[in-house]
């Protein structure tokens, strides 16, 4: 366990925190590209992920960092993903 007792198990991915309004809960996009087959190409897409946000690292996370999540277990209706921790200060 990274923090707390709860495993990581699963996709470690990588966001850029969008909303930290929610109480321990943040919201990261996750920017990825798909091809579309019928016309060669690449477009680009973007995932929104609800993560938990340990009381650990409150104070450390803000509004544009890239933040690196782990996959646990269903928290709640929508959180699935716990922050593990920043990999780059935000621009904003």
């Amino acid at each position: 366990p990274y923090h707390g007792n709860t495993r990581i198990r699963g996709k470690i991915t990588q966001g850029i925190v969008t909303n930290k309004k929610s109480k321990n809960t943040i919201i990261i996009r996750r920017d990825y590209v798909q091809f579309i087959k019928k016309y060669q190409r690449y477009e680009r897409r973007n995932a929104r992920l609800a993560c938990h946000l340990p009381e650990c690292l409150i104070q450390e996370i803000e509004l544009g960092d890239l933040v690196k999540v782990g996959e646990s277990r269903k928290i709640s209706k929508t959180k699935a993903f716990i922050v593990l921790g920043k990999i780059l200060r935000g621009s904003s």
